[in-house]
């Protein structure tokens, strides 16, 4: 199974797939876990230079920078796993979606089409959205050490993101769960493994 985490920075993602990863390993279920950008070797690196501070990267090389770390990814990690453990993603097909369309407002079309043709046969089994509001996101955000380039948006941007990420989850609401991440965290730690009870049937 491939299970996603997404959501716009500050929604407590990636809190929670470390928290599934550590409930799997408890379990002794085989699974890997990666993020985007990020991941593989090759993927960590794009990771540094899209996040740089100093990078001011147009909106397509960024979507093209993204699209190959996925590449490097799809063929170093996906590939091998697919199929045989549960591959745990923080950010994937629909963060590309979010950002650089609803966000940045790159086609949709050829979003897909890259898409389609980096993932072929590969699906998405289920996706936790984590949804956070404004308030929140600007307090989280205040709180972490570093931020990098995608911390630094307006709200309005993310507003527009978190609002692509909510539609895309309509359109097949029964391969995703909304999180609230604005209320307790234990009390969302609980939805989620439960729900990934029934997703693996442990």
């Amino acid at each position: 199974m491939i299970i996603t985490f997404e959501g716009i920075e500050g929604s407590g993602k990636s809190l929670h797939i470390e928290n599934v990863a550590k409930y799997l390993k408890k379990k002794k279920i085989s699974f890997v876990k990666l993020r985007e950008p990020g991941g593989s070797k090759n993927s960590e690196k794009i990771r540094k230079l899209i996040l740089n501070n100093k990078s001011n990267f147009n909106r397509y090389t960024d979507l093209l920078l993204y699209l190959a770390a996925r590449s490097e990814n799809i063929e170093k990690i996906i590939i091998k796993n697919y199929q045989k453990k549960v591959i745990l993603i923080d950010r994937f097909t629909d963060s590309t979606l979010a950002y650089q369309h609803y966000g940045m407002g790159i086609s949709k079309k050829i979003i897909d089409h890259l898409n389609r043709y980096l993932l072929k046969k590969i699906k998405i089994n289920f996706t936790f959205l984590n949804i956070v509001n404004e308030k929140n996101l600007k307090k989280r955000l205040f709180k972490r050490k570093k931020l990098n380039r995608y911390d630094k948006f307006k709200h309005t941007f993310y507003k527009k993101v978190q609002k692509g990420f909510i539609r895309q989850a309509k359109l097949d609401n029964k391969k995703y769960l909304i999180v609230n991440s604005n209320i307790k965290i234990e009390d969302n730690k609980r939805i989620i493994i439960n729900k990934i009870n029934k997703i693996l049937n442990i």
